[in-house]
């Protein structure tokens, strides 16, 4: 079991090759994953960009990585400047390389500096954070593989949160990365103008029909049964039924899942 210490990131080992880096310091406890395959390494997301993410994978492994976006905002594109291979979803191209759009850079700046527990390197400042922007290596589509060796992932095209989420399954473990399209703990967003409501209970419907092992969605806990799944269904039910799937109804709670539209 590897054991890494440091004051901003948290590692956690979810199998021998699958790893959790959590920022549970911030207020929205991110958390981004790698995964190891035997001729290079998957690293979801890269977090808010108050530390470096790459002394800690740096220390996982040596093997090339391919960052996969699981969309272009600023709490998941953080330290993607540290990495050479950079994957983002067609549709939110242009969100990474000219800036991240429908959210000011002073409601990311108040958002990324609120609310932090933990000391915070010397080189972040919440008044000059400015988010990520650059020309990614490659473009994802609903349905690409990609192959890490002895592990292969696919992609599953999953907006609503915003135009390019992504969803990514790792098909050997029967993991299911979700991104912000399903969590607990605090409420999945989908009010924002650049969010789709409707996308988003078809994009959850999608991923509630897939016959997973584990579930890990990017913000609070980490790690959720597959029952989740079922939960996800009675809440799309509960939703239609409702007639409230549209931007201003609020906020709807289901068991464990609430969304905000």
């Amino acid at each position: 079991m590897v054991e890494i210490h440091h004051p901003w990131f948290t590692v956690e080992e979810i199998d021998s090759t699958t790893y959790a880096i959590s920022e549970y310091g911030h207020w929205e406890k991110v958390h981004s994953f790698l995964l190891i395959g035997n001729e290079k390494a998957a690293l979801i997301d890269t977090g808010l960009g108050i530390d470096n993410m790459k002394q800690i994978t740096d220390q996982l492994t040596d093997l090339p990585i391919v960052v996969i976006t699981t969309h272009v905002h600023a709490d998941h594109i953080g330290s993607h400047r540290e990495y050479d291979t950079i994957l983002v979803h067609e549709a939110e191209e242009d969100w990474l390389i000219n800036g991240i759009k429908g959210l000011s850079i002073e409601q990311i700046r108040k958002d990324i500096g609120r609310d932090i527990t933990k000391p915070t390197p010397s080189s972040f400042h919440p008044h000059t954070y400015t988010p990520f922007t650059g020309i990614p290596t490659a473009l994802l589509s609903d349905g690409d593989l990609i192959d890490l060796g002895d592990r292969l992932l696919t992609i599953f095209h999953t907006p609503g949160h915003s135009p390019g989420h992504i969803c990514i399954l790792d098909n050997d473990r029967e993991y299911l990365f979700t991104g912000d399209l399903l969590y607990t703990g605090t409420p999945i967003y989908a009010f924002y103008p650049t969010t789709d409501p409707e996308a988003l209970v078809n994009s959850l419907e999608r991923i509630s029909l897939l016959q997973v092992q584990r579930v890990f969605g990017s913000h609070n806990e980490l790690g959720l049964d597959p029952s989740i799944l079922l939960e996800v269904q009675s809440l799309i039910q509960d939703l239609r039924e409702k007639d409230v799937i549209r931007h201003g109804t609020g906020i709807h709670e289901f068991q464990r899942i609430s969304v905000q539209f």
